[in-house]
C-alpha cells in the first residue's frame, strides 16, 4: 500500500540537500567546509527590528490568530513602502497580502492561479523551487530562455509558439536568482506588454529589490502602467533584512489573484506570527540606512570573489544585485563534477548551475553569505587546485 501520493514521490530532485549530506560527512571526519551553497545570510537583522519584535512578544494581545490575510499595520507598512520607494500606490486591503516568506506565497499563487494541465513559463536558469511549485500545482513547466547573449533578460522569441498557447502563467525574478542579472524599467515594460498580448498572469519575485550594488536600484514591476491589471509581485524581508528564519514577506498586484491566493491561504494558514508581523512593519518603514550598510558588507565581499576568480582565470561577471555570483565553470569540467572536485578536494561548497535548469549548466553559483576572511580562504582554497591545468 502507498502512503504517499504521486505529485510528491514524482517531485523534481533537490540538488542542494545531496551537498548538505556530503558536507556533514566531511565535517564528521573533521574537514573545515567553507558553505558557500545556499543563500542563507550569515548578518544579523538590525537591532530596531528585533526590539520591535521583543517587545510586541511580550503583549499578551499579540499571542492570538492573525488577520487571515496579515495585520493591518503591516499591509499598511507595505503600501507605504510601495508609495515612498516605488512612487506605487496599493490599497493595502485589496492589494496587498502577508505571506510566510515568499516562497510560500509563490508556491501557494500557482495553486491559486493555475488549473491541472495548464503551463507556466519558468525562468531557466531559475530557483529550482518555482518547477516544484509548479508540478505540485498541477501544472506543466516550459522554459523561458535566459542567457548571457541577452543578458539574461527574457528571450520571448524563444518560446515555441505552441507551447506560448497554452501557457496561462509567466514568472520572472529580478535581480535574478541565480545569475545575479539586473533588470530595468525596460524589463517590466516588455514584460507586462508580453504578458497582456499572451493573456498571461505575471507573477514577479523580487525577494533581492533591495540588496542592489554600484547605485543601482531594482525597479518594480508594479511601477509600468497597467501592472496591477496584469501582474503580482512577491517581497521578501529574508534577504534586505536579513531575516530568513522569521519567514515573513508579500504579495501586491491584482486584486483578484490577491483574493484569490488569501482564500486558498486561509483554508492552509492563519498568516505569520503578530509580533514578526509588526516588526516587520517597523522594518519597511525605516529609513532603509541598515539595508545600505549590508549592502556596503556584501559588496566588499564581492570584490574579493570576483578579483579572486579573475585572477584564476574564471569568467566572471561583477553584479549589481543579489548575494550571488554566476561564473563559468572550467573548460573540459561540468558543473557536477567541479562542484563535487570544489567540496571533495577543497572542501568549498558551490552550487552546480544545472541546479538551476538545462541553460545552468556550464556554470556554478556562489553565495556571498560568509565574511570575507573565509571568502580569501574559499579563493585561496581554489588556487591550490591549480585550475589553470583544468583550463589547459
Amino acid at each position: 500500500m502507498a502512503f504517499v501520493s504521486d505529485n510528491v514521490m514524482n517531485l523534481p530532485p533537490y540538488l542542494f540537500s545531496r551537498f548538505q549530506e556530503q558536507k556533514q560527512l566531511l565535517e564528521a571526519d573533521g574537514v573545515d567546509v567553507i558553505d558557500l551553497g545556499i543563500g542563507a545570510p550569515d548578518l544579523p537583522p538590525p537591532d530596531f527590528v528585533i526590539d520591535r519584535l521583543t517587545e510586541e512578544a511580550r503583549n499578551p494581545a499579540n499571542h492570538g490568530y492573525s488577520a487571515y490575510n496579515g495585520s493591518q499595520e503591516f499591509r499598511e507598512a507595505v503600501a507605504q513602502f510601495y508609495d515612498k520607494h516605488y512612487g506605487v500606490q496599493l490599497d493595502p486591503d485589496t492589494e496587498v497580502l502577508a505571506v510566510i516568506g515568499s516562497k510560500e506565497g509563490i508556491a501557494h499563487v500557482l495553486q491559486a492561479a493555475l488549473n491541472p494541465g495548464d503551463v507556466a513559463l519558468i525562468p531557466d536558469p531559475g530557483y529550482p523551487v518555482y518547477r516544484s511549485a509548479v508540478h505540485l500545482a498541477g501544472g506543466k513547466s516550459a522554459a523561458l530562455p535566459l542567457d548571457s547573449t541577452h543578458h539574461y533578460q527574457p528571450d520571448y522569441a524563444a518560446i515555441d509558439s505552441d507551447v506560448l498557447k497554452q501557457a496561462t502563467l509567466l514568472l520572472l525574478n529580478y535581480p535574478n536568482n541565480p545569475t545575479a542579472a539586473v533588470a530595468d524599467s525596460d524589463t517590466f515594460l516588455k514584460a507586462i506588454s508580453f504578458a497582456r498580448e499572451n493573456r498571461l498572469l505575471l507573477v514577479h519575485d523580487a525577494a533581492y529589490d533591495l540588496l542592489t550594488f554600484a547605485d543601482y536600484e531594482a525597479p518594480s514591476v508594479m511601477q509600468v502602467p497597467g501592472a496591477k491589471e496584469q501582474a503580482v509581485e512577491f517581497g521578501s524581508l529574508s534577504k534586505s533584512f536579513n531575516m530568513a528564519g522569521w519567514r515573513i514577506g508579500y504579495a501586491v498586484g491584482n486584486p483578484e489573484v490577491i483574493q484569490a491566493l488569501s482564500a486558498l491561504k486561509s483554508n492552509l494558514d492563519t498568516s505569520q506570527f503578530l509580533p514578526v508581523q509588526k516588526a516587520a512593519a517597523t522594518a519597511l518603514t525605516s529609513d532603509l540606512k541598515a539595508v545600505a550598510r549590508h549592502n556596503q558588507i556584501y559588496q566588499e565581499r564581492l570584490s574579493v570573489v570576483y578579483q579572486g576568480l579573475k585572477e584564476l582565470g574564471i569568467s566572471v561577471s561583477k553584479p549589481n544585485g543579489t548575494i550571488f555570483v554566476w561564473a563559468e565553470v572550467p573548460a573540459g569540467l561540468t558543473s557536477m563534477t567541479f562542484a563535487d572536485k570544489l567540496l571533495q578536494e577543497a572542501g568549498v561548497i558551490v552550487t552546480p548551475g544545472n541546479a538551476f535548469g538545462e541553460r545552468g549548466e556550464g556554470y556554478f553559483r556562489l553565495a556571498l553569505t560568509v565574511p570575507a576572511a573565509r571568502l580569501r580562504e574559499a579563493v585561496e582554497r581554489l588556487r591550490e587546485l591549480d585550475l589553470q591545468e583544468v583550463t589547459r
